[in-house]
């Protein structure tokens, strides 16, 4: 139990963390910190920074109206990159704007983050998003090297039941996000107009790419798309998508 922490944030909240340094004992490690039960998880990856403002309130409908509510009906767990930006951030404010639930899991380098209420931090550390449940604190030194390890966790939570990563907005880690999802075996649904890595893949995906990562994953029959240009017709139609991977 010595890799267990307890996380209170200025907030007010509570969660619990564990650093982990091996795949093999992620099972184990997992349930240290009250994560031992199969559900269907939801994976987020994408954009940490550089979302434009009429972005951001297009993503933002999907957390709030989609995500969030389709994770807490279902009892699902949802993991993404843990920090106080972007996509994570959104995650964690929609749930507690809906007043859920759900186990809501950041998986960050234990390097690159601040723990609230710990030792004094490095002021070019980034921040946790106080609104998760748990965190999983991983070895690296270096943004990226959480990739494997959200996909081989997402893996051992769902334990056999449905699992489905969605990609919103992103830059170059991104696209190791979707590759690892990818050789899991785990769908990703793209969600197109949300900019940069996402429009590449969705581009890819209508054989417009310009990017060979884009190419190999369009290739890998794991990935599709919807379109947020309309944000309606969008909203409906990642609900059904989820609704449908994560019910089955």
């Amino acid at each position: 139990m010595k890799n267990c922490l307890k996380l209170t944030f200025n907030t007010g909240e509570i969660a619990l963390a564990i650093r982990v340094e091996q795949q093999a004992e992620l099972p184990n490690d997992l349930e240290q910190i009250e994560l031992g039960d199969s559900r269907p998880v939801l994976v987020v990856v994408g954009g940490a920074n550089n979302i434009s403002e009429t972005d951001f309130l297009r993503i933002q409908r999907l957390f709030v109206e989609v995500l969030a509510p389709i994770a807490e009906n279902l009892g699902a767990y949802v993991v993404d990159g843990g920090t106080d930006a972007g996509i994570m951030r959104f995650m964690g404010a929609a749930r507690t704007q809906i007043g859920a639930k759900f186990a809501l899991i950041g998986v960050a380098p234990e390097t690159k983050v601040a723990l609230p209420n710990h030792s004094k931090t490095a002021t070019d550390l980034t921040p946790l998003e106080p609104n998760h449940t748990h965190f999983v604190l991983v070895p690296g030194s270096d943004w990226g090297d959480e990739s494997p390890w959200i996909s081989d966790i997402a893996t051992v939570l769902s334990c056999g039941a449905p699992s489905v990563t969605v990609l919103l907005n992103g830059g170059e880690i991104t696209f190791k996000d979707a590759f690892y999802s990818v050789n899991h075996g785990r769908l990703v649904v793209v969600i197109a107009g949300s900019g940069r890595t996402a429009d590449i893949l969705a581009a890819a995906l209508d054989g417009q790419a310009t990017d060979e990562r884009a190419k190999e994953l369009a290739k890998s029959g794991k990935l599709q798309y919807i379109d947020l240009i309309d944000v309606e017709e969008g909203v409906k139609d990642l609900s059904e998508i989820i609704k449908n991977l994560l019910s089955n």
